[in-house]
């Protein structure tokens, strides 16, 4: 990794760009655009840098555009969770909360972090990471609208009704491409008839361990997709005291929210999952926790799954 750090913190309409070398920083801004990320690479090449290192949050569809015009121009783009961000500008007791100064605290995290190299999602996990997301803001939507119908006027209680059944519509359309997509697809096909094959997941979930689960993430054991998830636990000990162990819940929220009813079918109709939830329960565990640990548990399953390639065996001991 270079020792030229660019940290950036991008917004909307436009993104700020803090270059760290030597202790020194230059400072631009562009607009989150097609034209300003040209002017990026050309405010770049001013410096007559030898590979310098970008590094940004993980905003979602405002950072996407931006780290996949930068690989795809050959440059190093490391993509960051933005809790990481502020608990290290919480560590430097920042107190300026500007773009400039945003990008500057990235800058230097950069600097001091093991920084991992951002991959491009694979197209065919990219179209069906956006479906997936596109289901969950038609249910979204879909909710909003029975809760207004709920206490409407009946002057637009038709109306309602009528955008309702449009959602209903646009659902059943995307889950149709979702399938349609899968199906398509030999790999994805082949994998998501191992997960088929676990009692409690149904075809929602299914794709989203897809996903999740993709091998361009580069998993090497079912804790780092637990992690991914959120679901992993986090133990608040010091001392003599002893804190509830709560998750995490630093990950994927769309993946714990797409497992979290699964998990309740598992615990009673897959034999794996119903004997693990019961020693839990013997052992005085609430359901919360119980469903919360089922939920592991089935990414534990998946994993293993789609790892030896063999369909779900309930006399098969999976780690």
């Amino acid at each position: 990794m270079s020792n030229v750090i660019i940290g950036v913190d991008i917004a909307k309409l436009k993104f700020d760009v803090a270059r760290l070398c030597d202790g020194k920083y230059k400072h631009a801004q562009f607009p989150n655009d097609a034209q300003g990320y040209a002017d990026f690479i050309i405010w770049l090449t001013r410096f007559g840098d030898d590979s310098p290192s970008i590094c940004m949050e993980a905003t979602g569809s405002y950072s996407l555009p931006l780290a996949e015009f930068m690989t795809d121009r050959g440059y190093w783009v490391s993509v960051i969770n933005p809790a990481q961000i502020h608990a290290f500008g919480k560590s430097e007791l920042s107190r300026a909360k500007t773009d400039k100064a945003d990008a500057k605290l990235i800058a230097r995290y950069g600097l001091q972090a093991e920084l991992r190299a951002w991959i491009p999602l694979p197209i065919n996990i990219r179209d069906l990471q956006a479906m997936t997301h596109r289901i969950g803001h038609l249910l979204e939507m879909q909710q909003m609208e029975r809760n207004r119908l709920d206490t409407a006027d009946t002057a637009i209680a038709a109306s309602i009704n009528t955008v309702l059944t449009i959602l209903e519509a646009e659902l059943k359309a995307t889950r149709k491409a979702i399938h349609d997509h899968i199906d398509k697809d030999p790999d994805l096909k082949e994998r998501s008839d191992l997960l088929d094959s676990i009692p409690g997941i149904g075809a929602a979930t299914i794709a989203h361990l897809l996903v999740a689960l993709s091998h361009h993430h580069g998993y090497t054991s079912a804790k780092q997709a637990v992690a991914h998830a959120g679901l992993a636990p986090a133990i608040r000990e010091s001392g003599q005291w002893t804190g509830k162990t709560r998750i995490a819940k630093n990950g994927d929220a769309r993946l714990r929210k797409a497992l979290y009813m699964p998990a309740l079918v598992a615990w009673q109709h897959n034999p794996v999952i119903r004997a693990f939830c019961e020693r839990l329960k013997a052992n005085g565990k609430n359901g919360k926790a119980i469903a919360c640990a089922a939920m592991r548990k089935l990414i534990h399953l998946a994993f293993a799954i789609l790892k030896s390639g063999e369909p779900f065996d309930p006399n098969f001991s999976f780690a």
